[in-house]
């Protein structure tokens, strides 16, 4: 799964999304974002494709539910 960084989405939600979805402890949710954010774009984390495409959907939709436009997309590894 691949994270986006993006001009609105604050660094605190995405720490929260990181440990709330993917189950990252606050440091390493901190180091992915910082990731994200310097280079734009970053893996957080690695799965089968149906479960890579179903935690696209359920951030997707809850960072929506939110009001940030924060983006993510399942590739292949």
């Amino acid at each position: 799964v691949i994270m986006f960084n993006d001009d609105y989405t604050t660094q605190e939600f995405v720490v929260y999304v990181l440990k709330r979805f993917f189950k990252k402890d606050e440091t390493e949710a901190t180091q992915l974002m910082l990731r994200v954010h310097m280079g734009g774009q970053a893996t957080v984390a690695t799965y089968t494709r149906d479960i890579a495409e179903t935690k696209v959907a359920q951030v997707t939709d809850y960072a929506r539910e939110q009001g940030h436009p924060l983006m993510l997309s399942a590739e292949p590894a």
